[in-house]
């Protein structure tokens, strides 16, 4: 039986799935995919990565969330747009 990964380790891929705006189990998969590649089998340096991740990620400026409330937002002729009746 698979032993249970660190909260800390939970905390890091919750916050990559925010900044990137994915769900937690794809920041998850994203990060021990890259860790996989660097040879990285333990939860400590798993986390390192995730937090790695997330710096990368601040430093470009990526930040699907924003990105996708703005698309959610209405513009134009959709503001009078009725989903009921």
């Amino acid at each position: 039986m698979a032993g249970i990964p660190e909260r800390s380790y939970h905390s890091a891929c919750g916050r990559l799935a925010s900044r990137l705006g994915i769900s937690q189990s794809a920041a998850r998969r994203k990060v021990e995919i890259r860790a996989a590649q660097a040879g990285s089998r333990d939860n400590e340096s798993r986390q390192a990565m995730a937090e790695q991740m997330l710096a990368e990620a601040i430093a470009a400026g990526v930040d699907n969330g924003a990105m996708l409330t703005a698309q959610l937002g209405a513009v134009g002729n959709d503001v009078h747009f009725m989903l009921e009746d």
